[in-house]
């Protein structure tokens, strides 16, 4: 299974259609996750013409997102489970890595899919795949725009970053 990994869009602000690196990289996933701060619906119907869509609402979603996904969630893919959060609930105080990890310290998940700060991050802590994929079209003080790749075969999960220079608008 090969999913693509996309956050923090903020669509219409910070591009008003599909970086051509999304659409490019994101051709031929099984499903493409959202974690959160859509902004608007317009990016799911976008997505979903590349494939089919799932996610999870950030703190600049509308209610019309907030009730269609949901603010955390955890999905079975293939054999793992995964972790869906945008990051910035429920803990003040803490870092955005820190805030996924404690969304879902009461459940056994195999990776935690979460964005919020436009910094990309991959790393494994305790055995848990930690993914932000960055920002697709707001990369704030980051060098490049940024979403992922995340493939999970039998018990093998595997993710990694695609970075780009212009979201195309």
């Amino acid at each position: 299974m090969k999913l693509g990994i996309i956050s923090d869009t903020h669509m219409p602000r910070s591009a008003k259609k599909l970086p051509s690196a999304i659409v490019q990289h994101f051709q031929g996933v099984d499903l493409i996750l959202h974690l959160g701060d859509w902004v608007t619906l317009d990016v799911y119907h976008m997505l979903s013409q590349i494939a089919p869509v799932d996610g999870i609402a950030g703190n600049n979603d509308p209610e019309d997102i907030i009730t269609k996904f949901g603010q955390r969630k955890i999905l079975t893919l293939g054999s793992k489970k995964v972790g869906l959060v945008h990051g910035h609930l429920p803990f003040a105080g803490r870092s955005t890595e820190d805030k996924a990890r404690l969304a879902f310290k009461q459940d056994q998940v195999d990776a935690i899919l979460f964005g919020h700060s436009h910094q990309p991050l991959l790393k494994q802590v305790d055995g848990i795949l930690l993914f932000n994929p960055g920002s697709a079209a707001d990369k704030r003080r980051e060098p490049k725009f940024s979403a992922g790749i995340l493939e999970i075969y039998g018990d093998e999960m595997r993710a990694h970053h695609f970075f780009y220079d212009r979201k195309d608008d």
